[in-house]
């Protein structure tokens, strides 16, 4: 496994002592559905890039086609949108998704999968696996994965499935993962060590999230968390993920293993960044710097396939 800690840029400091204020009053408080309309003007608010957008249906599922100026013809991208299995949508997260259509000229997917409380686990678990399915019995593509939080940890889980069935699904090229949740028990050291570091979330918090989307099923159920489930044969893995978050230890630990078990994985830890902060590309340096170095471990893939 190759680590890289990332210091805080002095330019970013300020900026993210600003976003610490203005989150304050609403850590730890969980709005259910109804946070469901500000998150996605939240999500609207990201820097747009230039890419032409288009609804589009894979495999079943509705979502949303990014596709940037002469993009290659024979690779796509799969984008897998966070919001704990509650919030967001395709359409909210094409600002976001275009940035890595544009700079790996691939035309992007972003899946509309179920979700919870209305279509508990497995549902956007089986959304996700029908969209690579699909694309991938397409015929000659070459498939990359990305994702935020849980969209990051429904990259990793696809990564998973296709490589326990070699013989009946096309492997991924890779995957990148922002802060994904590997482990839906909760039980990582960072959801105490850094409570007080996080500005956004509290375990309880996020105990709310998780159980309106497991529903009573097993939190080490292997489709729900990565962590626990079949690792080996794993393609590359790009993993970003804030050192000021209480997930930085479901990103550790779910590196670790797939190191273990053989995979190539490259965990990026980033000093002073909050949860999915890549998403905050145009406002934070560090946002732009951890975009444009996944896009071009998504370009290297893609060109190395031929």
């Amino acid at each position: 496994m190759t680590t890289i800690h990332h210091p805080l840029a002095p330019a970013d400091a300020a900026v993210v002592s600003g976003l610490r204020q203005a989150m304050s009053a609403q850590k730890g408080k969980y709005m259910g559905t109804d946070a469901r309309q500000p998150f996605e003007a939240q999500k609207n608010g990201v820097q747009p890039a230039d890419c032409q957008t288009a609804r589009g249906v894979v495999g079943g599922v509705s979502g949303w086609w990014c596709h940037p100026a002469n993009p290659r013809p024979d690779a796509a991208l799969i984008y897998y949108h966070g919001g704990w299995y509650m919030l967001g949508t395709a359409e909210s997260f094409r600002n976001q998704a275009s940035h890595y259509a544009i700079r790996t000229r691939t035309s992007t997917f972003i899946p509309d999968y179920r979700r919870a409380p209305e279509a508990p686990f497995p549902a956007a678990y089986q959304d996700a696996l029908a969209v690579y399915r699909a694309m991938s019995e397409e015929g000659g593509r070459k498939i990359a994965l990305v994702g935020d939080s849980v969209g990051g940890t429904l990259s990793l889980l696809v990564l998973a499935a296709a490589a326990a069935k070699p013989d009946l699904m096309q492997r991924p090229l890779g995957a990148v993962a922002m802060s994904p949740v590997t482990d839906l028990t909760l039980s990582s050291a960072s959801m105490q060590t850094r409570a007080q570091a996080d500005p956004i979330f509290t375990r309880d918090m996020v105990a709310n999230f998780v159980e309106a989307y497991l529903g009573g099923a097993d939190a080490k159920d292997p489709r729900a968390s990565p962590l626990y489930g079949p690792i080996k044969g794993l393609p590359p893995i790009l993993i970003d993920v804030g050192e000021d978050e209480i997930l930085l230890d479901d990103a550790v630990r779910y590196a670790d293993r797939a190191t273990d078990q053989g995979a190539d994985v490259t965990l990026g830890i980033w000093a002073g960044m909050p949860h999915t902060f890549p998403g905050l590309i145009g406002k934070l340096t560090a946002a732009t710097a951890a975009v444009e170095a996944e896009c071009a471990f998504l370009n290297k893939l893609i060109d190395a396939a031929g």
